[in-house]
Order: structure tokens, then sequence, then C-alpha cells
């Protein structure tokens, strides 16, 4: 597969085995409801994937241990880059890892920050099968209190959503960027099962299974919602082909936000963004500045 082609396909059709999407449409047929259940494991299960090349570096360099979030009783694996007084948070995004954001952290320590990161409970190598949002907010907070303050805090799409909320939920940063961030988990439920070849029918009641077992409309958690409460001055970055994330999102969020910048690219995806370098330069200018 080109990496043209892979641009153009979702993460989730890249990592699902062929033999889930036959399941997926089978299930459908037969009975939305039992689809809407299958559906719903496999949106809470995220995929492991040999650590890229590109990412070696981060990883060999970087100090990392298991600990254990009081808050969740589960496990997360902590990396710090760098050693610097200027400390930049990291959060990756669903199925990422601590490296994820590796070439950006890269440019920071050249800048004089330390890059710390983490592993949310079943990415990466943090042990579990099953993870959700709530889990990446709240290895936010639990990262804040061990190794902050923080100079800023950059997310990518899911972990970019729960930095919102983070924020929402009185976390303090000075700078705040989000990278093809989703707004709304509705709309999210619904591309999780397009691509999963099963239908809006079976998305609706997978967000209604959703939000019963989670006990809260889980829409509250959106990136747009919590941007309204959000006053750090923020870095809203999106491509206009991102197929797994629509550009929208990015005018949303950034229409809700106090204080924010949009930067739309064009022809880089959802993950090839993260190492462009024009992107990770405007990053770095974005969160220098508010140093001096």
């Amino acid at each position: 597969m080109t990496k043209n082609t892979k641009d153009k396909t979702p993460v989730q059709r890249l990592l699902v085995p062929s033999y889930i999407l036959t399941i997926s449409r089978i299930l459908t047929t037969i009975s939305p409801f039992l689809a809407s259940r299958f559906a719903a494991k496999l949106f809470l299960t995220p995929f492991k994937y040999k650590i890229p090349n590109r990412e070696k570096e981060m990883d060999e360099n970087s100090i990392q241990k298991t600990v254990l979030v009081p808050s969740m009783n589960r496990e997360i694996v902590t990396y710090e880059y760098g050693s610097s007084a200027k400390k930049v948070l990291l959060v990756h995004g669903w199925s990422g890892s601590g490296t994820q954001l590796a070439k950006i952290a890269k440019e920071l320590l050249e800048q004089g920050y330390m890059c710390v990161s983490f592993d949310a409970p079943a990415h990466g190598k943090a042990e579990g099968k099953m993870s959700m949002m709530p889990f990446f907010i709240k290895a936010i907070h639990y990262m804040e209190e061990q190794h902050g303050p923080f100079e800023a805090v950059i997310g990518h799409s899911l972990g970019g959503m729960s930095s919102l909320r983070a924020i929402r939920n009185g976390m303090k940063t000075n700078k705040l960027v989000i990278i093809g961030t989703a707004n709304n988990i509705s709309e999210i439920t619904r591309h999780f099962a397009e691509n999963m070849k099963m239908n809006h029918k079976v998305a609706r009641k997978m967000k209604a299974y959703l939000d019963d077992r989670f006990n809260e409309d889980m829409d509250i958690l959106s990136g747009g919602e919590s941007a309204k409460y959000v006053k750090t001055p923020t870095l809203v970055i999106h491509d206009e082909e991102d197929v797994d994330v629509k550009v929208k999102s990015a005018y949303e969020i950034h229409e809700e936000l106090e204080n924010s910048e949009l930067m739309i690219t064009s022809g880089l995806g959802h993950r090839r963004i993260l190492g462009n370098e024009k992107v990770i330069n405007k990053i770095t200018t974005f969160i220098a500045a508010q140093s001096l």
C-alpha cells in the first residue's frame, strides 16, 4: 500500500483484520443489536503495533516507568525525554503510544524543553485490552500531579479531545496544541461504524449502550463542548484531507475557544501531519512565544 493510499484510508481500516469487517457486516444484517455490542467492544479496544523507526530514538533515549494511576486503578507507562525545567506534556491518540509525537518532541528538546508523555491503559507498552477516553483524562491529571506544571500540552486526535477536557476540569498550562482532534462523540461513533462496515442504526445503538454503561451522555466529552470553557491560548491544527477526523471539527472547536489560532494544512492526512516540518515549526514557535 502506497503512502498516498494509506493517507486516504481511515486508521481503523488499516489496523482491523479483514475477518473483523466480515463479522461486522454479517452482524449488521442479522441483528443491529448484536452488531452494536460487537461494535462497542471494538470501539473500546485499541490496536497495538510495532514501534516505527521514526519513534525509536525517543523510545531508546527516554526514562520509562510503569505506574499505577489510583483514580482509575490502572497502569500507564510514563516517558521522560530530555531534562529541563520547561516541560511539555505530549498526549497520543487512540491506538497510539507515548512516542507517537516523537518528531515534535525532538524539535522541542532542541529548543530547550523536556517532553513528558505516557502510554494510556491498553496502549503501547501499558497492560490491558480495553481503554476509553476517561482513562486518558485521568492519566493527564496524574501526569500534571507528578510531573507538572507544564509549559504546554500537545494532544493528537483523542489526545487533543482529552486535553481539552482535562483543562476544562482544572488543569493548568500556558499553551495548548491540538492536532486532528474530533469535535463530537456521536459523530465519532458514526464514522467508526462506517469504517467497520456498519450502518448508522448500529452506531446509534452503540452510542446509547456506551452512555448507559458509563452512566452519562458521552457527548459531554466532545471537543467543542469542552472548548467552551477553555481560556488557555490554543493552536488548532488539522489537515483538510484528514479521513479519520473531518476538518470541520477544527473549525467547530476553534469557534468555541475563547483564544485560539487555526492552522489548516493540505495533503498530510491524520498521521503524517505529526512529522511535517512546517507544522512542527509552527508548534514550537507558538509554544516559545508564550515563554518569552
